[in-house]
């Protein structure tokens, strides 16, 4: 039986986060940065399999090869992680999201599983007064996403066990893994963020740990259910929330095929305070983790993620991001060739 990964071009492909919606100017900059691989995101009014396919098409009249592409709506929905009354709607929108991916002929999408958002409080100022994310345990008051706001101390009123979270992850995976499986699209679980054991109520207890990851892949059971490991999230728990270090949590779960996308993001220290940092410029050699990938015949795209403020533009720190991935990838192919 053939892996979907099978399909997938081999080698590590350094990719660009775009719009949908990019211009002339943008393409000719991806171009230049010499990147032919780019993962959108767009939200339910455009996540159409026609929406797709367009931007697939036009991406491509310029040399940019969509790989994956995500639909915010159906993304970090609360209804599905607490089982709220519309959760059945939002599955049944997932699944027409991975039919219409699979349609347009797009390989990937990502997927997170919070309960109740994206936590941080507030930036600070690294290297060169670069203004950058940061998170403090002891400062946290609410979470983010999709623009709903989710405070302490309860954000949904109560709290939920661990037992809920797990039955209703089961239920949802179980329902949505054979249709990516039937439209030939792989899904990557992307982490918790931050990886904190509980947060207003709500247990981060399945993607906020190795052990919970590992379980998580178990219970999906299918080739086509896998992980975005988003190195930033990993090195925010660190080895002893987490329960193993990023190179060897990369090392398991690529040996056993189940990395479909990398988040290319270096942070100053774990929990409970961190700062995110250019990628040179943390506590993480990120060399190490692109040895390990290339020595795991990482085949997915890898994207600059959460890319500190650098200069007068958002691409001045794309470009300087792309260019150490690039390089690093070099050195890799060639080390391990060796």
């Amino acid at each position: 039986m053939t892996h979907p990964l099978d399909k997938i071009k081999s080698g590590i492909k350094i990719c660009a986060q775009m719009s949908p919606e990019s211009t002339e100017e943008d393409f000719q900059f991806v171009t230049q940065m010499g990147v032919e691989y780019t993962v959108l995101w767009t939200n339910a009014s455009h996540a159409s399999a026609e929406y797709y396919r367009q931007q697939k098409d036009r991406f491509a009249e310029h040399g940019i090869e969509v790989f994956g592409f995500g639909n915010s709506d159906v993304h970090n929905q609360d209804a599905i992680v607490l089982n709220l009354e519309n959760r059945d709607a939002k599955i049944e929108e997932y699944k027409q999201h991975l039919r219409n991916l699979g349609q347009a002929g797009i390989p990937y999408t990502t997927y997170a599983h919070m309960g109740n958002g994206i936590w941080s409080t507030g930036r600070e100022t690294i290297r060169g007064g670069a203004s950058a994310r940061t998170f403090d345990l002891n400062q946290a008051e609410v979470g983010h996403w999709g623009g709903r706001h989710f405070g302490l101390p309860l954000s949904h009123g109560r709290e939920y066990s661990q037992e809920e979270i797990w039955d209703n992850y089961t239920h949802f995976i179980q329902q949505v893994a054979p249709v990516a499986e039937e439209a030939g699209v792989l899904i990557g679980i992307h982490p918790d963020d931050p990886p904190v054991p509980r947060l207003a109520g709500i247990p981060r207890c399945i993607f906020s740990s190795f052990e919970g990851y590992k379980r998580a892949m178990e219970i999906a059971d299918s080739p086509n259910v896998g992980i975005c490991f988003c190195v930033g999230c990993w090195l925010e728990g660190g080895g002893e929330l987490m329960g193993l270090d990023a190179v060897d949590a990369i090392r398991y779960f690529a040996q056993r095929d189940k990395i479909f996308k990398v988040h290319f993001r270096n942070v100053d220290q774990p929990l409970p305070h961190f700062t995110e940092t250019f990628v040179d410029n943390g506590y993480m050699d990120m060399y190490q983790i692109m040895k390990v990938l290339q020595q795991c015949g990482f085949k997915g795209v890898m994207i600059p993620d959460h890319i500190p403020s650098m200069g007068s533009s958002h691409q001045v720190g794309t470009a300087y991001t792309i260019a150490h991935m690039q390089a690093m990838r070099d050195r890799a192919q060639a080390e391990v060739a060796a």
